[in-house]
């Protein structure tokens, strides 16, 4: 097993890696920005080392500084959390030259799933269903109007190096994509350095359905079930659950099953996700992007299969077989995650601020993971997560009434929160009975 390792991320996710790292009697190295010197990662790590001010491209960003602050510390591996470097290929590389170990999948299957279209045409050929779009990027307007009239309208109008939910727009006819097209590919050169452009079609009603993969250190990879991500704004994720309300059983095993084949076809290794739009309706679903990281959301599918998925991608990197056995995973339960933020919880826009109060629910089947506790401040620098609140049940029900209980417990001052929102969610009767779909947040607003 890995013997010290350097988190390359901050706030929850960072104290998440740490507190398994230190459960393994793993070291656990920190890197902070001056923004964070008071945040709980900072103080648990067994050290931490400062790489530079609140912007992060010259801290959580400054690949110099994170590698120097793993030679000075003598650290062995390296864990990137998700977000900042966690999908850049070339650091991967990077830190693999340096001698040391990266924790997640290779620099190839990043970069082979890093550009959208290049993932699309992979999926295909691998058997994976993909959504009717483009295989080149659309090299102009007049190519992207091309496309859409033989696709048919609505469109979306995606960046090919996106991810997130970042860089894409809905056209439902050729007005809208002439707007839309221009309006994400000066995104798309600005945010990621990359004007590509794909065009697919758009579901206005679908379900977005995600399956964790885990690739094996013996060059197997498994499927550990899916997990719901319907509740968005702006194409963000607010509430994840495992299981989908959505999925039957054979619906599973082919999503699986697809899950598995794009998994291999670039020899995937450690923790990942491959995300899929799914029709209720006709149960038919389509391949839309593979993360080739940890999800934010990987606790609901932890509670639901008994696996500590930080530890698996630790002993993937080691070289080890995993904790369960891969013929005989059985799930058991739901689970379900909300996203606590830094923002109002009517138009979700951010609202940072000095935490005067944090109280957090506690009791049977309740999880917090949290990035900050009262007196630290939230500054606007960093993406709004200030705690994962996952609550978990033998049933759906059971797990709904927990949630209910916690986000009543749940007691933020300071910051505007999005608390309310899950208060308001929690009584609505479209998501309680689990047919909802991606357009429920825009329903409430």
């Amino acid at each position: 097993m890995i013997e010290s390792l350097l988190v390359a991320n901050r706030g929850e996710i960072a104290r998440r890696i740490i507190r398994t790292a230190k459960q393994l009697g793993i070291r656990a190295i920190a890197v902070y920005s001056e923004a964070d010197v008071d945040l709980p990662f900072v103080a648990e790590a067994d050290e931490a080392v400062l790489i530079g001010p609140p912007n992060p491209a010259q801290s959580y960003r400054n690949t110099e500084a994170i590698l120097a602050a793993a030679k000075a510390t003598g650290a062995q591996a390296i864990h990137p959390g998700y977000g900042f470097l966690s999908e850049n290929a070339e650091f991967a590389r990077t830190v693999e030259a340096s001698g040391l170990i990266w924790v997640g999948p290779d620099a190839d299957a990043i970069t082979a799933m890093g550009d959208k279209i290049n993932a699309r045409n992979l999926m295909a050929a691998a058997g994976v269903p993909v959504a009717p779009g483009t295989t080149d990027p659309a090299a102009d307007l007049d190519a992207a109007v091309t496309a859409a009239a033989e696709i048919g309208y609505p469109v979306m109008v995606k960046a090919a190096a996106g991810g997130g939910g970042m860089g894409m727009g809905v056209a439902v006819d050729e007005a809208a994509l002439r707007t839309e097209y221009d309006k994400v590919r000066a995104f798309a050169e600005r945010m990621f350095g990359d004007g590509s452009v794909l065009i697919e079609r758009y579901f206005p009603r679908v379900r977005h359905v995600e399956v964790q993969i885990l690739g094996l250190a013996d060059g197997r990879v498994v499927a550990l079930g899916e997990r719901e991500c319907s509740v968005q704004r702006r194409n963000q994720k607010l509430v994840e659950e495992s299981p989908s309300p959505a999925v039957s059983p054979q619906l599973r095993a082919r999503l699986l099953a697809a899950a598995v084949r794009a998994g291999e076809a670039v020899g995937y290794r450690n923790a990942g996700t491959v995300e899929c739009l799914l029709d209720p309706a006709t149960e038919d679903f389509f391949f839309l992007e593979m993360n080739t990281r940890l999800q934010v959301e990987h606790p609901v599918t932890e509670y639901v299969y008994g696996v500590d998925l930080v530890e698996e991608q630790l002993r993937v990197a080691s070289g080890l077989a995993p904790t369960f056995d891969p013929d005989a995973l059985t799930p058991s339960g739901h689970a379900i995650e909300m996203r606590i933020n830094a923002e109002d919880p009517k138009r979700f826009l951010p609202g940072p601020g000095v935490i005067r109060t944090w109280v957090e629910p506690t009791g049977t089947g309740v999880r917090v993971d949290s990035g900050y506790t009262e007196g630290n401040t939230v500054t606007p620098f960093y993406d709004s997560l200030l705690a994962k609140l996952i609550v978990s049940g033998a049933t759906r029900d059971e797990a709904l009434d927990r949630a209910k209980a916690a986000v009543a417990a749940f007691q933020i001052e300071g910051p505007k929160n999005n608390v309310p929102f899950f208060a308001e969610l929690l009584e609505n009767e479209e998501f309680l009975s689990g047919t909802y779909d991606t357009g429920i947040v825009s329903r409430m607003r």
